[in-house]
Parts: C-alpha cells; structure tokens; sequence
C-alpha cells in the first residue's frame, strides 16, 4: 500500500468524504479538513505528499492558504490540487498564480481527480533529466543554479523557490537565447502525462520573475518571444 499522504481542505461532507474514499481506495492516507484556518494550521506543522485544496472555504480562502503554503512551512514544495465551482478562467488563472500546481473545476469525475492527484505526485518526486542540463550547476548573467541542492542565487543572494520554479529556471537557464514554447516546457518541467495548460507555464514564469528579475515588468533574464514562448537571456 502506498503511504504518501494527502490534506483534503474542502467544506462539502458529501464531496470531501467522497475524494477521500476513493484516495483510500488507491492507498493513500487522506486527511479531510472542513477550515479554511485549520488547513492552515495543519499544513504549517505537518508535511503532505500532495494538498487538495478547495478555492472558496470558511475562514480563509484557498488562494490566501496556497500563497502562505509556498512562503514558508513544511509544505512550500508540496504539489497543490486547486478544487473550484467557478469556471471563468481569470479564476482560475488567480489560482495557478497564487502557487497552485493544478486546478479541476466542479463538477468533476473522481477517476480524474484520482489520475491527476497521482500525476502531481510522480512529477514531484521525478528528479531532473540529463535533457534538463545533466545536473549540472549553472552560473549565468548573476544567477547560480545548484540541481543538487535545488539552490538558487541570484545576484548573490539566496532566493527560495519551489520545485516546479526551479525546473523551469534551470531549464531555460540551461539553455540561454534557445526558444522553448510552452509545450516544450510543460514536456520538460511538468513531464509524463499532465492535464495543465500552456497557462500554467506563463503563470510559473510570472511567479520566477517576481523573485528573480529586479523588475519583473522589464524582465532581463527570462524573456518572452511573443508568438512562440520564453528563453533565457543570451549569455
């Protein structure tokens, strides 16, 4: 039986109970939570393999949670499921940019739910490859990458990123002035079958130029090429 375990946030009894028993079924250990602060809580003293997160919860909205998830805490690497009724897409959008890793909008199937909560996993756990720059550490333009350590610096300070930010960082960075569009990046830093969009690559790279570029809004080391995707800045 596998041990990996989940935090389930979700104020519906009828749906929370149901994800939870069919991520029993698979065998993983499930966690329901119905408070929006009591997620908070638990999710800053324990660490999960994977958060199912509800958007709209008492107390405290799933968007507040998951940018507090990736500040700091046990889980700033933890990948997150978003859950949503709304289905308009800058909704969404303000769900991936908060630092979710996925979202399904409800309804949904549980069998999908179940594949995409598997999915998140694995690519969590599935360590860079030789296609990624053979783990090489990489000093270019002020920024320092260390795959073993999944450190970043930049301009010689310590910045902290998540798991998804530094593969698309070392990515691109791996290969300065090379163009990838979004596809390619999805293939490269999401890997094996993934149910997110070119959206969630644009988000990821919004999220990197807030910590990285000294304006994000004239960015200098990862640029976009309208109509094609984004590379890194020419040696």
């Amino acid at each position: 039986m596998d041990s990996r375990k989940v935090l389930v946030v979700e104020d519906e009894k009828n749906i929370r109970d149901l994800v939870c028993l069919h991520l029993g079924v698979e065998g993983y250990e499930c966690m329901p939570v119905a408070d929006g602060k009591e997620a908070m809580l638990i999710a800053s003293e324990k660490s999960f393999d994977l958060i199912i997160l509800d958007l709209m919860l008492p107390s405290m909205d799933g968007v507040t949670i998951t940018r507090a998830i990736r500040r700091h805490g046990p889980n700033r690497d933890a990948p997150i499921l978003m859950l949503t009724a709304r289905r308009e897409e800058a909704d969404k959008v303000m769900g991936l940019d908060s630092g979710a890793d996925d979202y399904l909008t409800k309804p949904f199937g549980v069998r999908e739910l179940v594949a995409r909560a598997a999915a998140l996993m694995r690519r969590a756990r599935g360590p860079l490859t030789a296609a990624d720059g053979d783990g090489r550490p990489i000093s270019i333009r002020g920024v320092e990458l260390d795959p073993s350590r999944r450190g970043v610096r930049v301009r010689g300070q310590q910045v902290d990123v998540t798991r998804q930010e530094f593969n698309l960082l070392y990515v691109l960075a791996s290969n300065p002035g090379i163009v990838f569009t979004r596809e390619r990046l999805l293939s490269r830093v999401w890997q094996e079958q993934s149910f997110v969009t070119g959206r969630s690559v644009d988000t990821l790279v919004k999220r990197l130029r807030k910590k990285i570029e000294t304006d994000p809004a004239e960015p200098q080391l990862i640029l976009t090429v309208w109509g094609d995707g984004y590379k890194f800045a020419d040696a």
